[in-house]
């Protein structure tokens, strides 16, 4: 009896052991029912999280392209180099998936990458590792080295692919561009430039797309999914074109070859609408390898002092007075200001008596100084170049746009900003304040975008022609462009702007220089070497169609004055700009694609444009420039024919870029001696082969 009373006890504790756990767990089920947090886990996105797949769908991002349609910059695949070195994945196999000849492998690849052999050797002997990388050595690969590296035929090696900004022209007004790169995600995003400014237009807007998954992964049949598409990124035109951009950069490149300097810059705009044909500075860089040794657009970027240049507004302020009086006369050489401070004209000792248009010429600081105690007033100056847009920001779609500073009030501060010095402006400033002159009086604003176009070829954006206010009269405008024609081409020793006198072509222009100050003392150097020498000018004089501005600092005049006459000559060439009473109208011309089609077809289709023809066949096989390009009456079309054997043609006059298309046609090695345009070459009316050797002489 005892044991039965044991056994009843036991099994009652049981039945309430079980009662309780069953109790439990359906409190426990119905807390988790109905709670929407569980120990600091929200359920439902827990449970959304491992049954919903989110996936980003990345927007293509924009290309930006010159005024003609050049690709300048666009978004290509690239490559990372990797290497298998576990054995197992080769166990079982007919042939070599891992590398195991790794002395072979590194020898080889070594004439491929810019990598060291013995380095590439150490990457592929680390243990334990399955697979590796080759640094920055092995990323960002164009398809070329991809295939160069595939033509090894090294087991074991493989690539990740990916995509990359690539610029084209390399170093070609890449401060203008900027560059974009890849972020963690393989986001392309702008980092300078216009790459960066105008990130949101080129990048669009990605897309996603979302749906349930099973346990493997896979979406779940009948199930709804929801996809948003990406918007494609815009695509961006320029007003620069690739043509006179290529002879600044050639100029450019030249004076850097040639001279020492800190900085060089060079702009060139369209006197009569504003748009900027082309830009560049030295040192530059290479947007695809991104060697930036300096991170300012100098053009919008950096505010300096201009020196004697500003003597053309102090000028025009007096002119548009009724004040000045050119044919006055006042004793050059030095001038003591009240406050003590000597202000000696350039030379030292002066030019003697002169009048005050001659003061223009021989860019005396005494004369803007006696136009200042005569013909205006503190007030009056700094509101003109208040007026000509100085001091504050011209507005143009360029990243770090500075403001400079136009300030002054005491009488040697007025003396000083009177031609320059004391105050900052920039470059771009200048391009905008040059326009009025060359527009009777009517100042432009400069701009650099030509058009925005979206992804379904919708132009949603167009710069033009914009006037911002008339800031002097036809007379003052007139009277100015007389006194800077003098200046460049005078046969008066005195007159500054002798060096940029190019034949058969009248540029007008201003020269000017600014002393630099030292850091440590706080006041001017006095020697010739820490100065900013700059020229602003235009041509032809009389109805002006292109603008200039250039500038360098410590350094000499001969690299920007070799630079202005470098592409004053190549521009006269390439717009047909004819020192005539009127300039020839260039009639705009777009290519289209003549590819596969009967030459005479073409030849009837394109019997407006400029052509050369290479070889003799009756088909067209290749073509420049590409679909959609703008010729003017003075650019070729080149069209290579399906002919069995090809003729060299007579290139005298062609461009480089011209000559290298063509040699690119025909499979030639070409090289080529100087810049501009071609005077000679090797081989003439002659028929080649392949890879043949061809020179070239240019001017």
């Amino acid at each position: 009896m005892k044991k039965r009373g044991t056994n009843n006890k036991l099994i009652n504790l049981f039945i309430v052991v079980a009662l309780f756990c069953f109790g439990y767990i359906i409190y426990r089920v119905s807390f988790l029912a109905l709670s929407e947090e569980v120990d600091g886990v929200n359920l439902k996105e827990f449970a959304d999280s491992r049954s919903i797949v989110s996936k980003n769908i990345y927007a293509k991002r924009g290309d930006i392209y010159d005024q003609n349609g050049k690709t300048l910059a666009t978004t290509v695949s690239s490559y990372t180099l990797i290497a298998y070195l576990d054995p197992s994945r080769s166990e079982g196999e007919s042939k070599l998936y891992h590398v195991k000849d790794k002395k072979t492998t590194a020898k080889k690849l070594a004439k491929v990458l810019k990598m060291k052999e013995k380095d590439i050797y150490s990457i592929l002997n680390q243990k334990d590792r399955y697979q590796v990388e080759f640094g920055n050595a092995g990323k960002g690969l164009t398809e070329l080295e991809k295939e160069k590296i595939e033509k090894l035929n090294l087991p074991g090696l493989d690539f990740i692919e990916n995509e990359k900004r690539y610029y084209p022209n390399g170093n070609f007004s890449s401060y203008t561009l900027g560059y974009a790169n890849s972020d963690e995600d393989g986001k392309i995003k702008g980092a300078l430039g216009l790459e960066d400014l105008l990130d949101d237009v080129l990048g669009g807007t990605d897309g996603y797309t979302t749906y349930q998954k099973d346990l493997n992964g896979y979406k779940i049949p009948g199930t709804k999914g929801v996809t948003v598409n990406a918007t494609n990124g815009n695509d961006v035109y320029l007003t620069i074109d690739s043509n006179i951009q290529f002879f600044l950069e050639q100029a450019a490149n030249e004076a850097a070859n040639s001279y020492k300097f800190d900085w060089l810059t060079l702009i060139v705009a369209d006197a009569k609408t504003g748009k900027i044909l082309g830009t560049t500075q030295k040192p530059s860089f290479d947007p695809n390898k991104r060697d930036i040794k300096n991170w300012v657009d100098i053009t919008v970027g950096e505010a300096y002092e201009p020196g004697s240049i500003m003597k053309t507004y102090t000028y025009m302020a007096a002119m548009e007075e009724g004040t000045y009086r050119g044919n006055n006369t006042f004793v050059s050489g030095r001038y003591k200001a009240d406050d003590g401070t000597v202000i000696n004209d350039w030379n030292g000792y002066g030019f003697g008596t002169i009048t005050y248009d001659q003061g223009f010429q021989a860019s005396s600081n005494v004369g803007v100084i006696n136009i200042v105690n005569n013909f205006i007033s503190r007030q009056k100056l700094y509101d003109y170049y208040i007026k000509m847009g100085f001091g504050s920001k011209t507005g143009i779609t360029l990243a770090n746009e500075v403001p400079g500073q136009i300030k002054f009030k005491y009488q040697t501060e007025v003396y000083n900003a009177s031609f320059g010095q004391g105050i900052t402006t920039t470059p771009m400033q200048h391009i905008q304040a040059l326009t009025a002159i060359a527009n009777d009086g009517i100042m432009l604003k400069p701009y650099i975008i030509d058009k925005v176009v979206d992804e379904n070829g919708k132009v949603v954006y167009e710069g033009k022609k914009e006037e911002i206010r008339r800031v002097a009269s036809k007379k003052t405008a007139e009277k100015i462009r007389e006194l800077m024609y003098q200046t460049v081409n005078s046969n008066w020793s005195y007159a500054t702007g002798g060096d940029y006198k190019v034949k058969n072509s009248s540029v007008i222009g201003k020269t000017g220089t600014a002393q630099l100050v030292n850091s440590y003392t706080g006041t001017y150097y006095t020697d010739d070497y820490n100065v900013t020498k700059s020229f602003m000018g235009m041509w032809p004089k009389n109805d002006p169609q292109v603008i200039i501005y250039a500038s360098v600092k410590r350094s000499s005049s001969k690299p920007i004055s070799n630079c202005v006459t470098s592409v004053v000559k190549n521009m006269n060439k390439y717009l047909n700009i004819f020192e005539k009473d009127k300039e020839k109208v260039l009639k705009n011309v777009t290519v289209d694609s003549y590819i596969n089609q009967d030459l005479n077809t073409v030849k009837t289709r394109t019997k407006n444009i400029k052509k050369l023809i290479l070889g003799t066949g009756n088909k067209v096989i290749m073509q420049y420039p590409e679909k959609g390009t703008v010729l003017d009456n003075n650019e070729t079309l080149i069209l290579l024919t399906s002919s069995k054997t090809y003729k060299m043609p007579n290139l005298k006059g062609y461009s480089k870029r011209e000559t290298v298309e063509v040699c690119n046609m025909l499979n030639l090695n070409c090289t080529f001696k100087g810049y501009g345009y071609v005077k000679s070459q090797s081989i003439v009316d002659k028929v080649i082969s392949k890879n043949e050797k061809i020179s070239f002489t240019l001017n």
